[in-house]
């Protein structure tokens, strides 16, 4: 079972023309955001993207960039963690987006 957050809100950026294809975004990601494809690193679905940012620090070249810990990623994580529905305190009534 894949976990996806929000549609289109991911912060994660590849810049494909800095990839020495490691593969080290591949190891560290714990949702399998990353395939490496002729020798190049990819996104296979940026709404996978959990915003840790295990990838970007362990990229060796900084062909990766994500604000880890922002938005609506952040507060489905720390639901899920407290055992609380999610709450970035971006709604009205206080409710995740």
């Amino acid at each position: 079972m894949s976990m996806k957050y929000l549609r289109g809100v991911s912060t994660l950026k590849l810049d494909a023309e800095k990839c020495i294809g490691c593969g080290m975004c591949i190891t560290v990601c714990p949702h399998a955001v990353f395939m490496i494809k002729e020798r190049k690193a990819s996104v296979t679905d940026a709404d996978l993207c959990m915003e840790c940012g295990a990838c970007a620090v362990n990229c060796p070249v900084d062909a990766i960039s994500v604000k880890k810990g922002v938005g609506c990623a952040q507060a489905v994580r720390n639901g899920l963690l407290k055992g609380t529905e999610p709450d970035c305190g971006c709604g009205d009534d206080g409710t995740c987006c």
